[in-house]
This record gives C-alpha cells, sequence and structure tokens, in this order.
C-alpha cells in the first residue's frame, strides 16, 4: 500500500465502534424493552404452532384446501394445494412447514399492516417520499445477512427474531407497490368523485383503494416470496421450520435432505403465491 492511501487508512471514521456503542447502550438501558417483544411475540407464535399441529394433519390440508376454494374458486389451485400439502406430509416434513407457515403468513401480514399504510401516506405527501425512498432503496439493497446482527444482538436466538428480521426485509415491498398503486389512479376519477362531494377520506375508500387494489395485491403476493425466501436466512438465528433442514443439509451435505426441505419450499411458496392471488371483480 502507498504511503498517502496508508495515511487515509489510519484516518479511519470509527463507524463500526459508534454502532458497538450504539448498541451497547440500547441492550444496556431498553434489554426490558426488547425481552418483553421478543417474550410476546415467541408466546404468540408457539401457540400458533401448537395449535396447527394438536390437529390431525389431514383435517389442516382439508381446512387450507376449502380455504383455497373460498379464495379462488378453482378446482386445479385446489388440487394442486392437495397434492402439495399431502406430498409435504409424505417427506416426513409437516411439523417444520407448519412452522415456516406461521412465521411467513406472521410476516406477510405484519409487513402489509406496516407497509400499506405508509405507502398511502407516502402517495399522498411528496415530501414523505423524498425522505422515505433512500430509505427503502437501503433496506432492498443492503445483505439479508447483515439484519441479522442488530436483531440478534438485540432480541436473541428463536422464532421471535426470525420474525421481525424477516418483517424488515419484506416491508419495502407493500410500501413501494402501495404508493405505485394510489399514485397510478387515473385524475380524471379523482376529480369526478370531488366533483360529487366526496370528502377526502372517501375519495381513498371508494376510488383510490379499489383502483389501487390490483398492484396491491401484487405487493402482497411479493411479500409472501421475500418472506420465504428469507425462511434458511432466519434459521440462522434460530428461527425453526424448512430452512432449518436445509442448513443441516449444507452442514453434513446431506443431498436428500437438501432435495426433500428445497422442494417442500417451493411447494409452499406456489400454494401461497396462488392462494394471494385475491380476485378482483370476479377474475383471478
Amino acid at each position: 500500500m502507498d504511503p498517502i492511501s496508508e495515511w487515509f487508512a489510519s484516518a479511519k471514521i470509527p463507524v463500526g465502534q459508534w454502532g458497538k456503542a450504539f448498541f451497547d447502550f440500547l441492550t444496556r438501558n431498553f434489554e426490558w424493552f426488547f425481552d418483553a417483544i421478543a417474550r410476546g411475540l415467541t408466546w404468540f407464535l408457539d401457540g400458533a404452532i401448537g395449535m396447527l399441529l394438536w390437529f390431525p394433519p389431514i383435517v389442516v390440508i382439508a381446512a387450507v384446501v376449502a380455504f383455497a376454494w373460498y379464495l379462488q374458486r378453482s378446482w386445479k389451485i385446489c388440487l394442486f394445494v392437495l397434492l402439495g400439502l399431502l406430498f409435504i406430509l409424505n417427506q416426513n416434513l409437516w411439523k417444520e412447514t407448519i412452522e415456516t407457515l406461521v412465521l411467513v403468513v406472521g410476516a406477510a401480514s405484519a409487513s402489509m399492516a406496516i407497509g400499506v399504510p405508509i405507502g398511502i401516506w407516502a402517495a399522498h405527501s411528496p415530501r414523505a417520499w423524498a425522505w422515505l425512498n433512500p430509505v427503502l432503496d437501503l433496506m432492498q439493497t443492503m445483505p439479508t445477512f447483515v439484519y441479522l446482527i442488530p436483531v440478534l444482538i438485540l432480541f436473541g436466538l428463536g422464532l421471535a427474531p426470525g420474525l421481525l428480521v424477516t418483517v424488515i426485509f419484506a416491508a419495502p415491498a407493500p410500501i413501494r407497490l402501495t404508493y405505485l398503486g394510489i399514485t397510478s389512479v387515473p385524475k380524471p376519477m379523482l376529480e369526478a368523485g370531488a366533483a360529487f362531494g366526496a370528502t377526502k377520506r372517501q375519495l381513498l375508500y371508494k376510488v383510490e383503494l379499489p383502483a389501487a387494489l390490483p398492484t396491491i395485491m401484487a405487493g402482497l403476493t411479493q411479500c409472501i416470496m421475500l418472506c420465504l425466501s428469507m425462511v434458511v436466512i432466519a434459521a440462522l438465528i434460530g428461527a425453526n421450520g424448512l430452512g432449518k433442514p436445509v442448513v443441516r443439509a449444507l452442514n453434513t451435505v446431506n443431498i436428500p435432505l437438501g432435495v426433500e426441505a428445497g422442494l417442500a419450499i417451493v411447494v409452499l411458496a406456489i400454494i401461497l403465491e396462488r392462494m394471494s392471488r385475491v380476485r378482483v371483480g370476479g377474475g383471478k
């Protein structure tokens, strides 16, 4: 290294030390707060997993198929859901699939609950979007393993940090697509609603949200896929599920186990993607 580079490197900005000091401050003063969140989420997730595992798998499969029929009214989708879940049961991965399903549904629900209101707010506030856009860029470009460091420090190991890191990773998708859907509503529709005396709230619920619904639902589908992509990574911080056998297969070079768990993740992803295509106006 040349002298100038050595001099420049010697004046290193201690960003890492600042980060360590910040997390030390949080854990020293607010450990009780983060522990309470972790315990509450763990209690909820363990309860949901235990309830689903209490029922015989065939009963759960029948309920999921019935729910797929309620959402889609398609016998082809219902048949695929049935065969896919029976395949997972046949591969002896039912418990891991239930754990993954609860984690993904919980994370996707939380991401949509956070993302849709923020997307609506950003669509109606250009200043808010100007500040929010670079934050979303940072969240979507940051390597997924980087998310594990602060979550692991603050919340420890288990399902709760797995849920939180998945929400952080997936939330930008519904925010962006909700923003896109609301801002893409044709102005003549808004002007017509205003001409008939609609308030801002009425315009939102009667005009903007119905017109933006297909885009928002695309955000839900993308959110579910992003949540599933975090399954293996979340397993590294103690979140059980289908990611755990994948990690175990990687560590032991167990090709059969890796193929089985990988196919189970793919099947579950397709099932959730097909079921989340909520029909709009009678179409699919």
